[in-house]
Parts: C-alpha cells; structure tokens; sequence
C-alpha cells in the first residue's frame, strides 16, 4: 500500500502527540507505540516480527524533537528547572542502563503488577489533589541522583516515558506542577537521543525492513510526525500554563492510570 494514503493518518498523530507531550511533559510514546503498531502492521511492507520494534524505534525518535519543542516552549515560561535536569538525568540514564542488563532476569509481570498499583496510588494523589506537607521539599543533589535511577531502571523495566514518574515525584516535592512538567520534558530528551541510538543500532543490518528504515527507525513516517509535533508540542505547553492546577493534575491522573492499564494489558497478553 502507497505510503502517501498514510500521511494524513501520520499528521493527525503527529498533531495529537505533540499537544499532549507539550501539556503534560511526557514523550508521547503511549499513544505513539500502540497505534504505530496497527498502521506499520496494517501497511503490509514491514516483517511481522519487526512491526513492534518498528513502532518503538520511530516513536522514540520522534520524542526526541517533540522533546525539543516542548522544552523551548517550557523555558519561555520559566518553567524548567535546569538544576534538577542536571542531578536527576544522569541517574536516569544509569537506571535505565541497569534495568536493560537485568531485564531478562527479573520477573517483569510481578513487577509490572506492583507498579501498575503504585502508579494507580499516585494517580488517586493526584486526581484528590492531596497535598503533600507544606514544608516538604526537593532533596539534595545525591538524593535526586537516586531518584533518577529508580526511575531510569523501572523505566526500562516496565517500558514506559520517565516523565510518567518524574512528574509526580517532583509535585510530591511541592514544585508546581507546570514546572515540573516543564522540567520532565526536559529530561525526556537525553532519554530518547540514547534510545533513538540503542533503536538503530540494534536494528541496523536486520533484513527485510522496508525502504526509508535506519536500523529500527521509520524515516518516512518519523519526518510526518514530527513535522505536525514539533507545530503543536508548544500550543500544548502553553496550554499548561492557562489550565487551573487541579485540571492539569487530574488529566495527568487519567494518563497515569491508562499508563498502567496498557503496560499490564500489554504484558499479560504476550507469549
């Protein structure tokens, strides 16, 4: 099938992606994943057992210039707090890199059950607006390190955006919620440039990829996404900061528990 019947479906997505990655800081990758999976699969032109790898390679290389967009439109507002994107990203990407060599050896549906309800608590958090004590603060640098490795490892463990987790763990640290989800999008960066890397590496030299692949990255579908993502990614930053704080934590809350849905739905129906 002519990949041009499949441009307008690709603006669309870009356009959705974009808006929600710039409104709520994550990388777009739950909504990305899921339904370039069904039009790589519906497409006919890519291996049946690359389709996922497909999907997860131009999907994370999309973030990255989502990311982009995302975070400028962020800074304009004052809301990215560079001082944390420099403790908690290296910690981060240690994590992730942790939680990659054991992946194969932890039991990753027990795991995924119990994150699924700590995620669903946070969620309920969130969506109540419990505060948390006012005289509770972000920790010190050694501190927020650590916590980005928590999160890097269930990252990788669990597939999902560190933003997922970010996000709530700084509003659990009294940062306002547009900046820490400004600063969220400023960390996806670093994570999808290393991802997008891992994607073409391990997929370079794979046979039967269709015309346009680099490694496991679509070009021709990736340039239509970003094109539309990059364009709304900062109407949906700016969103963020118009939208009343509740409204924003509980359309965060939705996200987080639909999150934990696909992860679980996904992992138990997988041979």
């Amino acid at each position: 099938m002519s990949f041009l019947l499949w441009v307008a479906p690709y603006l669309v997505l870009g356009a959705f992606t974009g808006f929600a990655a710039g409104m709520l800081g994550i990388g777009g990758g739950l909504v990305l994943v899921p339904i370039l999976t069904m039009m790589f699969a519906a497409q006919g032109v890519f291996p049946p057992g690359e389709v996922l790898h497909m999907a997860l390679g131009t999907s994370m290389a999309s973030i990255i210039f989502t990311a982009i967009a995302s975070l400028r439109a962020h800074h304009s507002h004052g809301a990215v707090l560079w001082d944390v994107v420099k403790t908690i990203t290296p910690g981060i990407l240690i994590g992730t890199g942790v939680g990659t060599l054991f992946a194969s050896n932890v039991p990753v549906r027990a795991l995924a059950v119990f994150f699924a309800g700590f995620v669903c608590l946070v969620a309920l958090q969130m969506g109540l607006n419990l505060k948390p004590k006012p005289s509770r603060e972000l920790p010190g640098p050694i501190v927020v390190g650590v916590v980005g490795m928590v999160i890097g490892v269930l990252s990788s463990l669990v597939a999902i955006g560190g933003g997922a987790l970010t996000v709530p763990f700084l509003s659990w640290c009294n940062v306002q919620v547009q900046k820490a989800i400004g600063t969220s999008a400023a960390v996806g960066l670093p994570i999808a440039i290393g991802g997008t890397v891992g994607y073409v590496f391990n997929g370079w030299g794979v046979g039967g990829l269709p015309s346009g692949s680099l490694g496991f990255v679509y070009l021709p579908a990736l340039a239509v996404l970003v094109v539309m993502s990059m364009l709304t990614a900062p109407y949906g930053a700016r969103m963020a900061h118009r939208l009343p704080v509740l409204t924003l934590k509980r359309i965060f809350a939705v996200l987080l528990v639909l999150l934990a849905a696909k992860m679980v739905w996904g992992l138990f129906n997988t041979p």
